[in-house]
C-alpha cells in the first residue's frame, strides 16, 4: 500500500472501474461503472472538468458535489453516509480529507482507501474500495472514536444511528429489481420504475428473511437477461439490512442523478463508541453490467469462484432424511435408507431434525445437543459406520442458535435466552434464540458441536434457523437491557470460525426456514446454502432462476422430492423434478423404499449425469433467455470456453401462443460449429404437440451438427410441452 501522488486515481478490472478524485475537503467519484481505458492526465481533468454540473436557481451557489462521504456541509439533502451524536450534540459531521494510499490487486483491480477527519464528531474514518478482479466492488468503512483535545472529562460515546455505503449511479438508470418472498417462496422478483425520492428496503428479522431484498438492481428501462445496463448491490451481512436507491430533483451533480446504497441496519443505542472503539461496517458489493442480469450474475459468480475458500471438491450428490422419515428415527428404516441411496449413487447421506434429546416433534429438545439415548441407545454410530462402510459421508442436522422451553438447556440457564429482563415474548415454532453473546452459553455450543463432529466423524452440518429475532437484547445486570442484534451476528461468525478451524475438513450449510439466510457474509465461513424448504418443481424452477443471480449452482442446493410435494401438495413427474435439481447442488430428499424399480433407475441414471455434468455446471456461465410471459423458460450453464452446454426448456404453465417459435441458445458463439442433442436418460417429457419440430426428432436419436449461427442467432422451433415438464439439451462443438 503506497500513498498516493495523485489527485485522480483510477480503479480497474474486467471492463468496469471506479475514478475519484481525491480533492478537498472531501473526495467525490467522478465515475462508476464501464472502464473509460487508459486515461491520459488530459483525460482525467476533463473528466473531472465535466463532472461539474450547473448552479441552480434557489439552490447552493457552488456546483453539486457527490462525495465519498456525503453529509450536510457538502449541501447533501439525500441520504447521508454518516448519522449520529453525542448525548444530543455533535450532529452535523464535517468530515476532511487526512490521506490515502493505493495498492494492486493480484489478478487485476485495485484497492483504494481514504482516511478522513471529522472533527465535529470526533471521529476518524476510512473508507475502503477494493475492485477486484471480477469486477465487483466491494466498500466498507471504518468509524473510530477520538477523544477531543484539552478535554478534562470523559466525552460522551458517539452514538452511531446509520451509516450507509453510497455511490452514484447515471440519468439513465431508471429501473429496480429487488426481490421479496415468504416462507417456500423466496427470491420472488418485483419491478418498479425508478420515481423521485426514496426507495428504501429495510431487514429487521436478525437475518436477511425470506424476504430478504437480495441484490438491488438498477438499469436502463427494460433491462432483461441478455442486455441492458445495470447496477447492482448486495449487502454482505447477516443480519439487520438496509438496502435504498434515491433520486432527487437536483441530482447528485452533473450526469449524477441517482444513488445506490446500504449497509447494516443499526438498532437504537447499538453501537456506542467510547474513546478508542471502533466500528466495521459489512461490506458492501457494488457491480456494474452492459450485458443485462447475466452478466451482474456472471461478476458476482466469478467474485465467488476466486475465493480461497470456495469448495474444491467436487460437490457430493447429496440424500437428505427430513422429508423421507421426519421424526421417525427408526435405526432399521434408515439403514434401509443408506442402502438404497448408496445404490442410486448418493454420496453424502445427512440425518436431519430429531436425533437430539427429546426431540420427538417440534415443541421440545432445542439447545439439547446430546443424541437420544431412547431413540438412538448405541449413539449415532451404527448408522455413521454404516454410511462410510458404503463409502458415503455422514452428515447431521443442527440448530445451534436456537431452545425450546421444554428443554434441560433452557430449564437450566434461563439467563442465556436472548429477550428483555421484562419476560420474553412470543414464541416462534416453538423456539427461542440462545444470546451466542453470551460467552457461557457461546462455549456450550462450541463444545457441543465440537464433540458431535469428533465423536461420529461427521463431514457436513446443515445449520438451521427457524426463526427470526423480535426484542434481541442482551439482559444486563439491574435489568438494563442492551441491543443484541449486531453481536448476535458476529458471535455466530465466531463460533463457525472457530468450529471450522478445529475442524478443518468440515463443511456447513446454511439453512434458515429454507433460504431465509443468504447472503455473502454467512458465505464467507459456510460451504453452500439451502435455497427453500420447498422442493415443488414448479415453485423450483423461479427460486433457483434468481437465487443464481447472486451465487453460482454449486453453492446452492437443489433436492428432488417426493410427490405430492411437501410443502404445496402438488403432484408431479419425477422427470421434472430430477430435470429441475440437475442445476444446483444437487440431492434427493424422499423414502426411496417406496419408489418403485423404474423411478430408482431414473434416479441412478440421473445421479451418473449429475456426476458427468456437474463439472460444467459448476464451472460455466449462467445463461437466461429473455423470453414473453412465464410460462416457459430457458436457462443453461455454458462452458468458460464456449466448448459445451447444458440446457433445460421448461413449462411450468400453459400459454395463449401454441408455439414458441425460434428461440435463440444464449451464450452460444455464432461463429462455431456445434451439435446437439436430447438427454434423455431421466425420461422424456410429455408433449403437447402432435409432431416434433424435425431438429428434435434427429437431436432424440443423437448428435445433430447445427451451427452456431443458427443456435445463437437465429434460433431453433422450441417443442411445446405440457405444463410442468422439462426436457434436457446438450451442446458441444463439433469435432
Amino acid at each position: 500500500m503506497t500513498t498516493i501522488p495523485a489527485r485522480i486515481v483510477t480503479l480497474r478490472a474486467a471492463g468496469a472501474a471506479l475514478v475519484v478524485e481525491l480533492g478537498e475537503p472531501v473526495p467525490r467519484v467522478l465515475h462508476w461503472g464501464a472502464d473509460l481505458g487508459d486515461l491520459s492526465d488530459a483525460d482525467l481533468a476533463a473528466l473531472s472538468l465535466t463532472a461539474e454540473g450547473a448552479v441552480l436557481n434557489n439552490s447552493l451557489d457552488v456546483p453539486r458535489r457527490f462525495t465519498v462521504w456525503p453529509t450536510e456541509a457538502d449541501g447533501w439533502s439525500g441520504s447521508p453516509a454518516q448519522q449520529g451524536h453525542r448525548a444530543g450534540t455533535a450532529t452535523t459531521p464535517r468530515p476532511s480529507l487526512t490521506g490515502a494510499e493505493q495498492c494492486e490487486v493480484p489478478g487485476g483491480g485495485g484497492e483504494l482507501v481514504i482516511h478522513l477527519r471529522d472533527e465535529v464528531s470526533d471521529l476518524a474514518v476510512t473508507v475502503t474500495y477494493r475492485l477486484e478482479p471480477s469486477g465487483v466492488l466491494g466498500v466498507h468503512a471504518e468509524l473510530t472514536a477520538g477523544q477531543a483535545a484539552g478535554s478534562n472529562t470523559d466525552p460522551a460515546p458517539y452514538d452511531l444511528s446509520a451509516l450507509g455505503l453510497l455511490l452514484p449511479l447515471p440519468e439513465r438508470a431508471g429501473e429496480v429489481l429487488d426481490f421479496t418472498g415468504k416462507w417456500s417462496r423466496e427470491r420472488s422478483p418485483q419491478r418498479r420504475p425508478l420515481h423521485y425520492g426514496s426507495y428504501v428496503r429495510e431487514v429487521r428479522r436478525g437475518k436477511p428473511g425470506v424476504d430478504s431484498p437480495y441484490l438491488l438492481t438498477v438499469g436502463v428501462p427494460g433491462f432483461g437477461f441478455r442486455d441492458g445496463e445495470v447496477w447492482g448491490l448486495h449487502v454482505g451481512w447477516s443480519g439487520d439490512q438496509r438496502y435504498l436507491v434515491e433520486r432527487l430533483p437536483e441530482g447528485a451533480g452533473s450526469d449524477h442523478a441517482v444513488v445506490l446504497g446500504g449497509g447494516e441496519l443499526l438498532r437504537a443505542g447499538e453501537v456506542r463508541l467510547a474513546p478508542g472503539e471502533s466500528y466495521t461496517s459489512p461490506v458492501c458489493w457494488f457491480a456494474w453490467s452492459d450485458a443485462g442480469l447475466d452478466g451482474l450474475a456472471d461478476r458476482f459468480h466469478t467474485l465467488l469462484r476466486a475465493r480461497p475458500t470456495h469448495p474444491a471438491t467436487p460437490r457430493p450428490l447429496i440424500l437428505n432424511s427430513w422429508e423421507a422419515v421426519y421424526f421417525d428415527h427408526d435405526l432399521d428404516r434408515l439403514l434401509r435408507l443408506v442402502d438404497r441411496a448408496a445404490e442410486v449413487g448418493v454420496e453424502r447421506f445427512v440425518l436431519d431434525d430429531g436425533w437430539f434429546k427429546g426431540r420427538r416433534d417440534d415443541t421440545a429438545g432445542l439447545g439439547d445437543w446430546t443424541v437420544d439415548a431412547t431413540v438412538w441407545p448405541d449413539g449415532l454410530t451404527p448408522l455413521a459406520d454404516h454410511v462410510r462402510s458404503l463409502g458415503m459421508e455422514f452428515g447431521l442436522w443442527v440448530e445451534p442458535e436456537m431452545v425450546n422451553l421444554d428443554s434441560d438447556l433452557a430449564r437450566e440457564h434461563p439467563g442465556w435466552i436472548l429477550g428483555p429482563s421484562a419476560g420474553l415474548g412470543p414464541s416462534s415454532r416453538h423456539q427461542y434464540t440462545l444470546d451466542l453473546a453470551n460467552e457461557d452459553a457461546w462455549q456450550y455450543l462450541l463444545t457441543s458441536l465440537d464433540t458431535l463432529v469428533g465423536r461420529y466423524g461427521i463431514g457436513y452440518l446443515k445449520w438451521d434457523h427457524n426463526r427470526e429475532l423480535h426484542e434481541a437484547v442482551e439482559r444486563g445486570p439491574g435489568g438494563v437491557d442492551r441491543p443484541g442484534s449486531r453481536a448476535q451476528v458476529l458471535a455466530l461468525y465466531r463460533l463457525i470460525d472457530a468450529l471450522k478451524a478445529r475442524h478443518p475438513g468440515l463443511e456447513i450449510e446454511s439453512c434458515a426456514s429454507g433460504g431465509g439466510r443468504i447472503d455473502l457474509g454467512i458465505l464467507a465461513r459456510t460451504d453452500r446454502v439451502w435455497a427453500s424448504d420447498c422442493n415443488d418443481p414448479v415453485e423450483r424452477q423461479t427460486i433457483q432462476r434468481w437465487t443464481g443471480q447472486l451465487l453460482p449452482p454449486e453453492l446452492f442446493g437443489a433436492h428432488v422430492g417426493p410427490t405430492p410435494s411437501h410443502t404445496t401438495s402438488r403432484p408431479g413427474t419425477d422427470t421434472f423434478r430430477m430435470a429441475t435439481a440437475l442445476f444446483g447442488h444437487a440431492g434427493i430428499e424422499q423414502d426411496l423404499s417406496r419408489c418403485t424399480p423404474e423411478e430408482l433407475a431414473r434416479l441412478t441414471h440421473w445421479s451418473a449425469l449429475y456426476r458427468e455434468q456437474r463439472p460444467l455446471l459448476h464451472s460455466g456461465r449462467v445463461v437466461r433467455a429473455d423470453l414473453a410471459g412465464g410460462a416457459v423458460l430457458l436457462h443453461g450453464v455454458v462452458a468458460a470456453d464456449g466448448s459445451a452446454a447444458l440446457y433445460a426448456w421448461a413449462r411450468i404453465a400453459t400459454s395463449p401462443e401454441g408455439q414458441s417459435g425460434r428461440v435463440r441458445l444464449p451464450g452460444l458463439d455464432p461463429a462455431i460449429a456445434y451439435q446437439v442433442r436430447v438427454r434423455t436418460e431421466i425420461g422424456l417429457p410429455s408433449f403437447h404437440q402432435t409432431t416434433a419440430p424435425p431438429w428434435l426428432a434427429r437431436a432424440l436419436e443423437g448428435w445433430l451438427p447445427l451451427p452456431g449461427a443458427v443456435l445463437a442467432t437465429a434460433g431453433i422451433p422450441m417443442p411445446t410441452l405440457d405444463p410442468e415438464h422439462a426436457m434436457l439439451i446438450e451442446v458441444r462443438t463439433a469435432p
